[in-house]
């Protein structure tokens, strides 16, 4: 087990590969309310331009009917097509979630699909348009995830943009395990545990030594099913925890250098600079 003070992913941080938080925490009832408002604004005038320009194009024919089906086309087209359109294209974001730096997520912090917006403007028409907003906001306020109706039905919650990690420099390479360290099979950490190790090992001078030594042999246990062979009896797990980061960290560099290099030899415009 960690201490108490030590931060590390939890279910809820979902993290990509490229060491980008995917924002964790939902959306505040604050920031849900003034995207939410201007949203509406922006609804409201587009429901108007469009259903005059239907009305406007009806006009000639003074068809009673046709009046109406402007109003439904119309009001499909406004509280349905466009908002599940635009959050689809911008995967989740809606004008007032690009004012604020909000988008919708689904529940495992995927990006949604149509089928996504189109439930959650379906039960908006409901909840926020025909019953003025009193459902969302009390859905919102309660839910430990913000959740609307909306988002209930459709499987999604709303997050604030990406925020990227401050992760601590990389630790150096402790020379006693570097010739191990070289020698060894070290499979790619599953990104929790890289990020924990890296956190842990940014921190190692705030931490007391019981709780050092303590948080060090949990996150060995975690590493060392990825190493073979077993780092020299009577190594400290702090100092193998580093060894196993900065070798892995210079394989990458290594790896991405070999893919750079073979890019631009491949999009070189020399046909004598491409690969035989």
């Amino acid at each position: 087990m960690m201490p108490a003070d030590f931060a590390t992913v939890t279910a809820d941080d979902l993290v990509t590969g490229e060491g980008v938080a995917l924002d964790l925490p939902a959306a505040t009832l604050g920031l849900r309310m003034a995207s939410g408002l201007l949203d509406m604004v922006v609804t409201v005038v587009t429901f108007i331009g469009l259903y005059l320009l239907l009305l406007v194009a009806a006009l000639p024919f003074a068809d009673a009917a046709l009046f109406a089906a402007a109003l439904v086309l119309t009001m499909v087209l406004t509280f349905l097509a466009l908002p599940s359109a635009l959050e689809t294209l911008t995967r989740g974001r809606s004008v007032g979630k690009l004012a604020f730096g909000l988008r919708t997520v689904r529940d495992d912090g995927g990006p949604i699909s149509f089928h996504h917006a189109l439930v959650r403007s379906m039960i908006g028409f409901v909840e926020i348009y025909a019953f003025t907003g009193a459902p969302a906001f009390f859905s919102i306020l309660l839910s430990s995830r913000g959740k609307r109706l909306g988002d209930y039905a459709a499987g999604t919650y709303v997050v604030r943009d990406r925020v990227r990690l401050r992760l601590p420099a990389p630790p150096p390479m402790p020379p006693q395990l570097a010739d191990w360290a070289r020698r060894a099979d070290l499979a790619a950490l599953p990104t929790g545990t890289a990020l924990a190790v890296r956190q842990f090992l940014g921190r190692l001078p705030t931490l007391d030594p019981v709780s050092r030594d303590r948080v060090a042999r949990g996150l060995l246990a975690d590493v060392i099913p990825h190493v073979a062979p077993a780092p020299p009896p009577g190594a400290p797990p702090e100092l193998v925890l580093a060894a196993v980061v900065a070798e892995r960290r210079e394989r990458d560099l290594v790896r991405l250098g070999r893919a750079e290099s073979l890019r631009e030899r491949l999009t070189a415009r020399d046909p004598g600079m491409l690969p035989r």
